[in-house]
């Protein structure tokens, strides 16, 4: 099997289960990079050894593990063959989580109302970026103070509350739109999540904040602050639309709060 075969026969499993666009590009990036390694080499459990050992040598562990998942897809699905290739052990570093200070401070960074519109849902609500490009004024309900974030990671639904000060802020800028996508391109269609990473970017830059800033940590820094306020973890997995309480277990982790209350045994002398 030659490799546009592989991955038009790997494209097809993959639609044909309805999984997103997002895991499609990227299974067949993975098994296309594969292909491209392997030459005349035969598909084999040996050489996907061979690949990962290689791969984890120049790139972090996760995306090595994301390739492996496709891979392991792939011999299943389109070659009807099971493998075993163990998963990297993964670093467990905790993003360095802004301070309600500088995510204020960066969620009214910029003058276009665009821009702060963005940064204060991906902050205030903890949305994904794709769910802030995917969402329609359709989706915002003002008498309910709701919003409907539609097929989500997981192709799953779910409300989050819009926040009581960006409510009316968010409604003017509704009124003055004429087409239905909430945060349209100026070129028509939907932003793309470039855009969003560099609105970000400026807008760290232009608050001052020295931290990496990226859009994902908007809604690793929403989810911290909820707990560190005392909200529960089920309400919080919840919002976030995690399906497992274990992956909203790492706020946990990542908050600071419980650690900076601990008294010092050097202290109480």
């Amino acid at each position: 099997m030659d490799k546009e075969e592989a991955l038009r026969k790997l494209g097809q499993e993959i639609e044909i289960r309805n999984f997103s666009r997002k895991t499609l590009k990227g299974y067949v990036h993975s098994v296309s990079k594969f292909c491209d390694y392997l030459k005349d080499k035969p598909f084999s459990q040996e050489e996907v050894k061979n690949y990962v050992q290689m791969q984890i040598k120049k790139h972090n562990p996760s995306s090595v593990a994301h390739e492996i998942f496709a891979i392991q897809f792939f011999f299943d699905k389109v070659l009807g063959r099971k493998i075993y290739v163990p998963r990297p052990k993964r670093n467990k570093t905790l993003p360095d989580i802004l301070t309600r200070d500088e995510a204020l401070a960066l969620v009214n960074a910029p003058v276009n109302i665009k821009h702060r519109l963005i940064l204060k849902l991906l902050y205030g609500c903890g949305l994904r970026v794709s769910e802030v490009i995917s969402l329609n004024k359709d989706d915002l309900n003002f008498n309910e103070k709701l919003m409907h974030v539609r097929l989500a990671k997981g192709k799953k639904d779910r409300f989050v509350r819009i926040p009581d000060s960006v409510t009316k802020e968010l409604e003017n800028y509704c009124n003055l739109l004429n087409e239905d996508v909430l945060f349209p391109s100026n070129r028509g269609g939907r932003l793309t999540t470039a855009t969003i990473q560099a609105i970000v970017e400026q807008s760290a830059k232009k608050a001052g904040i020295t931290k990496e800033v990226y859009p994902h940590l908007l809604r690793h820094s929403f989810a911290t602050h909820l707990l560190e306020s005392g909200t529960d973890l089920r309400i919080i997995q919840k919002l976030l639309g995690h399906s497992d309480i274990k992956t909203t277990q790492i706020y946990t982790r990542i908050s600071q709060a419980s650690i900076k209350n601990i008294k010092s045994p050097l202290d109480s002398s």
